[in-house]
């Protein structure tokens, strides 16, 4: 199992497709990586050597940002729209879909399990 960007990469899948186990390289970034270093799309992890592994690994420290530094950067600027207190910002602090979705019926994944209110009764037909 090789393990690049802090992630362990699954052993018998395809290069391609295990690189996409790091956050922030999906299969597009993953197929750009694999090209730049000479990798076959077609090997799987356990066939690399540890040549290939280190440059893969080199290639993904200088050229893309991933994980930790990603994850970090994507909360800052959430932050950032929060503290500015802006229509999205509030959109987050409240825990409501931010990109106009209808909050109605639905945005059950955004608000959370439905709350019960005291004393409503259900309305009959």
């Amino acid at each position: 199992m090789a393990r690049i960007a802090g992630v362990n990469i699954p052993a018998q899948k395809r290069t391609v497709i295990a690189l996409t186990y790091i956050y922030g390289i999906g299969r597009a970034k993953a197929r750009e990586i694999c090209d730049k270093v000479g990798v076959p799309l077609e090997s799987r992890v356990n066939q690399l050597t540890d040549d290939e592994v280190m440059r893969i690994r080199e290639s993904i420290d200088n050229d893309y940002q991933v994980e930790g530094d990603l994850r970090r950067e994507m909360a800052m600027n959430v932050k950032r729209l929060m503290d500015l207190g802006c229509y999205r910002g509030l959109r987050h602090r409240r825990g409501l879909p931010v990109r106009g979705q209808r909050t109605h019926t639905n945005a059950r994944t955004r608000k959370g399990p439905a709350k019960p209110i005291a004393g409503k009764k259900k309305a009959t037909k």
